[in-house]
């Protein structure tokens, strides 16, 4: 694979190109993971419902502890702290509930910033660079074979660069025109970028 052309102009081209492929993917990661950070702040509800729960329930289990101590209703007074208990531990339960909702929603959310734009690249810029590279390495391969580059020229070169020649140069190619021949063969290497 040829990934880059020889001559400067089309090197500086491919480059850009891929080094804006480079900023697509840079900007949309820094998009996704500042997206990421702020639906990570939805969590503080979250946080202070387990918090407060966790609060509520260390309270309520202490007094239930300190109430069994009471003579005659210890027990029943225990068992009635016991239900301030499972209400702190509800808090806490919604709360650690609405955080794994925010941190999955965050998760899916920066991998979709990332995925979807990284896949249009993938479909969009990356055939065309593969694309280029075979064809390049192809036609470097033959640098030493100008009567098969020259073939090739007649059938890929626009009419009006075939039209630049004196003459015909598909009765030249036939004949053996050794000018000609090494001109169209020059041609189709310029054309993919590549030097004669």
């Amino acid at each position: 694979m040829k990934w880059y052309a020889d001559r400067p102009a089309r090197f500086t081209r491919q480059l850009i190109a891929d080094l804006l492929a480079v900023a697509w993917v840079a900007l949309w990661i820094w998009v996704a993971t500042t997206a990421h950070d702020w639906v990570l702040q939805l969590r503080a509800p979250g946080d202070g419902l387990v918090n407060a729960g966790g609060n509520i329930r260390d309270v309520f289990t202490n007094a239930a502890a300190k109430a069994k101590g009471v003579p005659f209703v210890g027990e029943d007074l225990a068992g009635a702290l016991g239900n301030g208990t499972q209400a702190g531990q509800t808090l806490t339960d919604a709360g650690n509930a609405q955080i794994g909702v925010v941190q999955d929603s965050a998760f899916w959310l920066a991998a979709a910033l990332i995925v979807i734009p990284v896949l249009f690249l993938l479909i969009t810029w990356l055939p065309i660079r593969l694309r280029y590279a075979r064809k390049a390495a192809n036609t470097a391969r033959l640098r030493d074979k100008p009567d098969l580059l020259a073939l090739r020229a007649l059938t890929s070169l626009s009419p009006r660069e075939l039209g630049k020649f004196d003459g015909d140069p598909a009765v030249a190619w036939r004949t053996g025109d050794t000018d000609v021949i090494d001109e169209l063969a020059r041609r189709q290497l310029a054309s993919v970028g590549v030097r004669a």
